[in-house]
């Protein structure tokens, strides 16, 4: 028991050293301004979790990071680092809303595990791309997934101005410059099954991000396929002298985590959103998504209470502004709680480094003595 529990420390103490390092930091911002710390976070907390519909504004401010959160997950298991979460979201989007004029005539449960799949395979397939370039051109997929995001979003635009069908055009807004999702391919509300919700714009979309959740840590922790990944991740060379592909695991990761970026696209136009239109800048949710991996340390579980955590702090951000006190200290914390995080990496990379390389100095120094 008490291995576990020192196990279970050692992964979460970094992520829970940040946070509580980042509310400090914003304890001492508030202060600064004037106002009083504990009046603050009482405010932030009441107002995201004290009452059934502001939890459930916080579940639906969850949802999409979510989504994205695991995306990037999955790819830094693999050693990747998947910028492109955004565009594939994008791309997902467009198709989901696609299919839901195509398949109107099919029943409701069906057209929208068809939304969610075309939504799958169309973010996997755009991060297979640059999955695709990492393996077989040596490409950095950090370049290319930067690429492809915009190229998704222009891509997205043009759709949207010049619709490819009949089906989609009826489903145009007057201005013409934007494609809504019909009736019955919405998903449900959480407070048209529990009334409690109120004004709360939840859906049953935060299901199919937590179900993605187990699912994805089934896929990486008890699976052969899970355990391909990682090796490559932890280190390549080995994995391809103990014969694991890292070609086809890159692609396949990079598939992974297109495709629950794209879910999260798909998801989020038929609970939330309701439309593509077209659009001058990103979304964001992937670059939040890469913030929301970081501190869940890569873990799809992990990943919950940290989607959980930034929900929080958008979510609780309008009640403390209510209170008086400056809205921006919630990104103080986030950017304190990230920097933490990653400073610390980068330390440890750097100690690994300098031990290894004093490792070979000593050896080298013992074969000369010998």
């Amino acid at each position: 028991m008490k291995e576990k529990f020192t196990y279970v420390w050692s992964v979460i103490r970094l992520p829970v050293i940040a946070v509580v390092f980042g509310f400090l930091t914003g304890a001492v911002c508030i202060a600064v301004t004037g106002n009083n710390p504990v009046v603050a976070y009482i405010a932030l907390f009441r107002g995201s979790l004290a009452s059934i519909p502001g939890f459930g504004e916080t579940m639906y401010k969850i949802t999409p990071i979510l989504f994205t959160g695991l995306a990037a997950a999955i790819s830094f298991r693999c050693g990747l680092f998947n910028i492109g979460a955004e565009g594939q979201y994008v791309v997902a989007s467009v198709a989901a809303i696609a299919i839901s004029w195509f398949g109107q005539g099919l029943p409701r449960i069906f057209l929208l595990a068809l939304i969610l799949t075309a939504g799958f395979c169309a973010g996997g397939l755009w991060g297979g791309i640059a999955g695709f370039l990492k393996a077989k051109r040596g490409i950095n997929e950090v370049i290319s997934t930067i690429m492809l995001n915009w190229i998704a979003l222009y891509l997205a635009n043009y759709l949207v101005r010049i619709p490819l069908s009949p089906n989609v055009r009826a489903g145009l807004s007057p201005a013409g410059h934007s494609v809504v999702v019909p009736e019955v391919a919405k998903l449900t509300k959480l407070k048209a099954i529990v009334p409690a919700f109120g004004y709360s714009s939840a859906h049953t979309g935060i299901f199919i991000a937590l179900i993605s959740a187990v699912v994805m840590w089934y896929i990486l922790f008890k699976t052969t396929v899970g355990y391909e990944i990682r090796t490559v991740g932890l280190n390549a060379q080995a994995a391809e002298y103990g014969g694991i592909s890292k070609a086809k695991n890159t692609m396949l990761a990079m598939f992974l985590s297109g495709g629950l970026a794209g879910l999260g696209g798909a998801v989020q136009i038929i609970g939330l959103v309701y439309m593509v239109n077209q659009s001058p800048m990103l979304p964001g949710y992937g670059f939040t998504g890469l913030s929301v991996a970081l501190v869940g340390n890569s873990h799809p579980l992990g990943c919950i209470p940290s989607a959980l955590l930034f929900g929080i702090l958008e979510n609780g951000s309008r009640q403390m502004q209510l209170a008086g006190i400056p809205s921006e200290i919630t990104s103080i914390i986030s950017g304190v709680i990230l920097v933490f995080i990653a400073g610390s990496l980068v330390i440890k990379l750097a100690g690994d480094r300098i031990k290894a390389k004093w490792g070979k100095r000593a050896m080298r120094t013992e074969q000369e003595g010998l």
